[in-house]
């Protein structure tokens, strides 16, 4: 018979979604940082660099939008069982104002986890000198899979 799966400490949430930030791909590519996590809470950040800009020097809304995809993730994988994460199925962004500032911060939080399906709910925001402008916000679905192995 199956052991129930523990809910994870705080350290194994901060190393999983580390895990999944740092592997190859367009996160790490990105330079994306956790700057906190707990369960059904993270924040990410994003630092401002040419490649990730319009023509006209503001955050390109796909990188606002990925980094809210992968905050949302992050959220509601911190609040799946052990060896479990969260892949998008849905996302859905609304952009308030220009990013024009020195980086990106999103803050998600999961609304709704359930044994397949979770929801999170994402505010992000551009920085510039210490200030916070909101520049968007997100709904995330997604769907609960098997962690690969290491």
């Amino acid at each position: 018979m199956d052991q129930p799966k523990q809910p994870m400490t705080p350290d194994a949430i901060r190393a999983l979604v580390e895990r999944v930030t740092r592997a190859p791909g367009y996160t790490s590519s990105v330079g994306t940082r956790v700057e906190s996590a707990e369960a059904g809470h993270v924040v990410m950040s994003l630092a401002r660099n040419d490649n990730l800009l319009q023509i006209n020097g503001f955050f390109h809304g796909g990188v606002i939008a990925g980094l809210a995809d992968h905050a949302g993730g992050g959220a509601v994988t911190t609040a799946m069982p052990s060896g479990r994460f969260a892949v998008t199925v849905n996302l859905n962004v609304s952009f308030l104002a220009p990013a024009k500032g020195d980086r990106l911060i999103a803050r998600a939080r999961a609304i709704q986890v359930g044994s397949t399906i979770g929801v999170a709910h994402v505010e992000v925001a551009s920085v510039a000198d210490g200030v916070e402008k909101p520049c968007a916000v997100a709904i995330v679905t997604l769907r609960g899979v098997d962690l690969p192995a290491k």
